[in-house]
């Protein structure tokens, strides 16, 4: 009994902070409520400062908790691009087509862009790249902001002769004054040079390092650039903004470099890629562009909210009228259930569209099934004499080989949609995934917990 108590505090502690988390930030709710049996409505206005805001500032949380929201329901515009693959390899094309995927990623957010969907596609021969920006109305100023083909250069230091060529032959990239100072000069050397970029390990150290193949005559412009930059500092940028600024230790001859760092593995294959950007442009043409108005977007986020709040307001009744005390309890693990989930997305955080508010509602289904299935094992168990402990016991016991195996059914299928689908069944197979891994902690923690703190007889 003492064990189950911790377990209440936490869950306790645990449903105070996931309340905090969702009334961090200030929102809004407007919509109206069908009277029944007659023609009228009546309006639901409310606006709530957010929790987060009521605090002293030393104690604020310096992160945006908002919810993510896709292009649905933010408004934007979409974007269809397909690649032209008529020069590159065919062993080379779907590193071409994922370089090309990290520069516009990079370029929307360079430009202020607040969570941009990049995603490939490849449809028979055709490859293509998806591109959806909320916030962006204006299609021609998208298509302008995407089109571009990348631009890979090498900055070393000036001298005072070579300044104001540098500054008047090119824009100097961000970042590049910084490193390099204002005399910084572009070279000669570009990304036409670079044959091929390789995330390898150093073999001393075993840590991750970008290896670069040059050409031949990449090679030589490569061989005097860090001849004459002994011990300086030979800057890369990718699509006017640098990406890395290493340090020369000796002459490099013969087409190959390592750049070394603090890489992450995941760091090193991100540089991998920008790199490859410059080295394998591709030509990229639209297929199709569309603008999505927000106004559409919040109209159907609010049926989909009144529609799920709705729908939990009658499980719980279900659930109250058909178990009585139990069913009561349950609803109680269901209100911590759904503040975990709610909590889980603006923390991750999920991109949230209708295909996902679908999925959570669903989650929400399968969240009770798994507390109806450990109601009627007990009430099995009470018709054959049993005790109350042994009830609560072996109700659970024998429930969960039943929660297992359809929670395990239910993340395949989840999997299967995820890896398989395109962006808006990708957003479902998530939310549901998520909600069933955290219907199962709430079935067997939250509402055992409860159960044993409530129900047992002492």
């Amino acid at each position: 009994m003492k064990n189950y108590r911790l377990f209440f505090v936490f869950i306790l502690i645990l449903t105070v902070f996931t309340l905090f988390l969702n009334l961090s930030e200030p929102f809004s709710i407007n919509f109206t409520v069908p009277v029944p049996f007659s023609n009228r409505t009546v309006p639901v206005h409310t606006k709530f400062p957010g929790l987060n805001n009521l605090l002293p500032a030393p104690l604020r949380i310096n992160r945006n908790l908002g919810f993510r929201k896709g292009l649905d329901l933010e408004g934007g515009t979409s974007i269809t691009l397909k690649a032209d693959m008529a020069t590159i390899p065919e062993s080379q094309r779907d590193n071409a087509l994922n370089s090309a995927k990290a520069v516009i990623e990079k370029r929307v957010n360079f430009f202020g862009v607040s969570e941009p969907v990049v995603q490939t596609s490849r449809v028979g021969r055709d490859y293509r790249i998806i591109v959806e920006i909320p916030g962006v109305t204006d299609v021609n100023e998208a298509v302008k902001l995407v089109g571009r083909t990348a631009k890979l250069t090498f900055w070393e230091e000036g001298t005072d002769n070579s300044a104001s060529s540098s500054a008047t032959s090119s824009a100097i990239p961000r970042g590049i004054t910084q490193v390099l100072g204002p005399k910084a000069k572009k070279t000669d050397l570009t990304g036409g040079d670079l044959q091929q970029a390789a995330v390898t390990f150093n073999p001393n150290s075993g840590k991750p390092q970008v290896e670069l193949k040059f050409t031949g005559e990449g090679a030589k412009k490569f061989g005097e650039i860090t001849k004459r930059n002994v011990g300086k500092i030979v800057a890369i940028a990718l699509d006017d903004q640098i990406v890395e600024a290493p340090r020369v230790n000796e002459p490099i001859y013969g087409g190959n470099a390592v750049i070394t760092g603090e890489f992450t593995t995941q760091q090193a294959k991100t540089l991998q890629i920008q790199l490859n950007a410059g080295a394998l442009p591709v030509s990229l043409s639209v297929l199709e562009q569309k603008a999505i108005g927000a106004s559409l977007g919040r109209e159907s986020l609010q049926k989909s909210l009144f529609a799920g709040l709705l729908g939990f307001l009658v499980i719980v009744l279900f659930m109250v009228i058909l178990y009585g005390r139990l069913g009561f309890i349950a609803s109680l693990a269901l209100v911590v259930y759904t503040l975990i989930v709610l909590s889980l997305f603006r923390l991750i955080p999920v991109t949230l569209t209708l295909a996902g508010i679908a999925g959570f509602i669903l989650s929400i289904g399968i969240a009770v099934d798994a507390n109806i299935l450990i109601f009627e094992r007990m009430k099995e168990e009470l018709r054959r004499g049993r005790s109350q402990e042994m009830v609560l016991d072996l109700g659970f016991s024998r429930a969960w080989p039943s929660i297992r195996d359809s929670n395990v059914s239910s993340l395949i299928t989840s999997s299967v949609l995820y890896y398989f689908g395109t962006t808006i069944v990708r957003g479902f197979a998530f939310t549901l995934a998520l909600g069933v891994i955290v219907s199962m902690f709430s079935a067997i923690v939250v509402t055992r917990t409860f159960l044993q703190v409530f129900y047992r007889k002492k």
